[in-house]
């Protein structure tokens, strides 16, 4: 599925147009959108609804959406914002009914309006939609305070109650009432994902057509509650030249490898896996054990000899390649252990827990073929002079870097001219921030744009982690998962997603498939831990048994 820009999604609208598709019919579509959504969440018989109307089309798609909930048994109240109806025939269609209407311009002190919100089951926000342009202010400043108030009072906070009776687990309260957002939420741009201080936040969002760009990025994300994307009936094939995707299901699905009944552990390809330390023995094994849960047909850990007897007690599937060390930090003597055997691979993972022991950056940049960032460090490389060229080493076709194999490249200007293998790099922000020389708050304020130019610039597939991480191309392909768990955000999850990636990579997918299935899978697989126990306590060894689970939802 596309994501879009605002000026997009109307250039598609506009062709939908063109090839026949009436704006009159998108828009009802649009609203009765809104009104199943609503209806498959809420028992509407009976219900109280209020629907803020504004002009334009938001304001339509609100009109439309409260006819079909009034038809659906909802009783419907109107409160309209700066609207124009005399030739609006869906204010027709709505009068028609009986819907009762209030005009802001006529409510003095807003009091009808208060008073509507303090009693409703739903509020429909169809204020404004994508078509905020400058600081909210005037009355509808003061109608979105109202409505704000009017929540918050209602909304008792757990504070405010008992938090159980004892030997019961307190009883479930449902938000009442449900805010509904028509397309965004009043107040948020849905292009930069800003958000002016007066937007209404919502607990579902309806958007029409395809996803915009803004809801996924912060604040905006925030305010959305869930996100459900309607179909209004846009004719297929307009947004082929788009070249932002969703990640979905069904175009996952088509990404995974096969799985053949009659293959052995030799069909799923070989993945190394150089990583571990003494401080981060974990590190290690979770992605190890990540590389046999995404299923690679065989997992070799190749690890500082001395950490062998604590890894071999943690790991069972896995094979071993131990290598020479100084008090676990790998050093250069491993490198020559490493050559005969890299061949053998289809693909490599480099980074986790190796840490910043010098010897061992000397190790990483030596094992990736990197000259060394300063001339005036001797850190060795096989007895090579300052800054001349590392040797060349076999690398397996397939290549994954992560955490301290990052900070090697950072530390070595152009990396990206000597790297001899293709490569999915996985930073997260601080990492990215280093490798592109500039701040953390840099990178998080367009972070689709600094893994774009970053994929481009280096030539490599980079997914950048976090919530919505991007994975993007160097050919401008870019896909943005749509997992946001803050349950993921500790120690080792992010071995985990390397050694998925590189357990996908061995059987055979392509660095760019791989890096989007590998995120998916890992993301998918955090909210299925999630729902069994919670996003508070959650650690990144939980993931390793949800993976399977996950890749067998995504084969569907």
């Amino acid at each position: 599925m596309k994501i879009v820009t605002i000026e997009q999604m109307r250039e598609l609208d506009r062709q939908a147009n063109a090839a026949g598709q009436p704006f009159a019919a998108l828009m009802e579509r649009a609203g009765r959108a809104v009104a199943e959504a609503i209806g498959a969440r809420c028992a509407l018989a009976g219900a109280s609804v209020l629907v803020l109307v504004g002009p334009g089309h938001n304001g339509g798609d609100g009109l439309v959406c409260g006819r079909y909930l009034a038809q659906m048994g909802a009783q419907v109240g109107l409160y309209i914002w700066k609207r124009e109806v005399a030739q609006d025939a869906n204010w027709a269609r709505a009068a028609e009914l009986g819907l009762a209407a209030t005009w802001s311009g006529e409510d003095a002190g807003l009091a009808r309006l208060r008073q509507l919100a303090a009693g409703t089951d739903v509020i429909v926000d169809a204020l404004l939609g994508t078509g905020v342009a400058r600081p909210i202010g005037g009355t509808l400043l003061e109608i979105l305070e109202a409505t704000r108030q009017a929540l918050a009072e209602r909304r008792v906070s757990d504070a405010d109650r008992p938090l159980c009776v004892p030997h019961r687990p307190p009883e479930p309260s449902p938000r009442s009432p449900l805010v509904v957002a028509v397309d965004v939420p009043s107040g948020i741009d849905g292009n930069t994902g800003a958000a002016d201080p007066a937007a209404l936040p919502a607990d579902l969002t309806v958007t029409f057509g395809l996803p915009k760009i803004g809801q996924f990025r912060y604040p905006a994300a925030a305010l959305l509650g869930e996100l459900l994307i309607a179909d209004i009936g846009i004719p297929a094939g307009l947004d082929r030249d788009i070249r932002l995707e969703l990640a979905t299901p069904q175009g996952v699905r088509q990404r995974l490898p096969l799985r053949p009944p009659d293959a052995h552990k030799g069909s799923f390809g070989k993945a190394l896996v150089v990583a571990g330390s003494a401080r981060y023995v974990g590190a290690a094994c979770l992605a190890s054990a990540a590389a046999s849960r995404a299923g690679a047909g065989l997992v070799t850990l190749a690890a500082a000899q001395t950490l062998h007897p604590i890894l071999a007690a943690k790991l069972t599937e896995a094979t071993f390649l131990p290598l020479p060390d100084a008090e676990g930090a790998l050093v250069e003597a491993a490198l020559a252990a490493l050559d005969s055997e890299l061949p053998g691979y289809q693909a490599l993972l480099v980074g986790p827990g190796l840490g910043q022991d010098p010897r061992t950056r000397a190790f990483i940049r030596g094992l990736l073929g990197l000259t060394p960032a300063r001339p005036q460090e001797r850190l060795g490389f096989l007895g090579a002079a300052d800054g001349a060229p590392a040797p060349a080493r076999a690398l397996p076709p397939a290549l994954v870097i992560d955490a301290d194999g990052l900070n090697g490249l950072a530390e070595t200007p152009g990396w990206w001219r000597e790297l001899c293998a293709p490569a999915v790099l996985t930073p997260h922000p601080g990492e990215m921030a280093r490798l592109l020389g500039c701040s953390v708050a840099e990178v998080q304020a367009d972070r689709l744009g600094a893994a774009q130019r970053a994929a481009r610039d280096w030539g490599h597939v980079v997914a950048l982690k976090g919530a919505y991480t991007v994975i993007a191309a160097p050919t401008g392909e870019t896909t943005i998962a749509p997992f946001a768990n803050p349950g993921l955000a500790s120690a080792g999850t992010g071995d985990v997603l390397a050694g998925t990636i590189v357990g996908l990579l061995a059987q055979g997918l392509s660095a760019y498939d791989a890096a989007v299935a590998g995120v998916y899978a890992h993301g998918l697989a955090g909210e299925l831990a999630r729902r069994e126990l919670g996003e508070m306590g959650l650690v990144a060894s939980d993931l390793l048994p949800m993976l399977p689970r996950a890749l067998r939802q995504m084969r569907g």
